[in-house]
């Protein structure tokens, strides 16, 4: 891969406004989300059944339920005019 391609650098689109709704980051998001919780596994497996890791499995768990209830609850609202609200926030502050 070239450093002078015109293509985007997935870091650099992961940080653009709106990104987080992309398939591709989610998809990211759940991989990572996966691949902790096997890692939790296999130590939960290596260490015979330290609660430890029962607990983060438990925590970590949690944490991904509510990162996709988020995003859920995100492709409910509808999207804004940043410029929009900005201008009605400036026009209030002037008044």
């Amino acid at each position: 891969m070239s450093l002078d391609s015109e293509e985007p650098s997935f870091v650099s689109f992961i940080l653009k406004p709106g990104s987080s709704l992309h398939p591709t980051f989610l998809f990211a998001v759940d991989a990572a989300f996966a691949l902790l919780f096997f890692v939790f596994l296999s130590s939960a497996y290596l260490t015979k059944g330290n609660p430890h890791f029962f607990v983060l499995m438990g925590i970590q768990l949690a944490l991904w339920a509510t990162v996709k209830w988020f995003v859920q609850e995100l492709k409910k609202v509808p999207p804004t005019n940043e410029t929009t609200s900005m201008e009605t926030s400036t026009d209030k502050k002037e008044q």
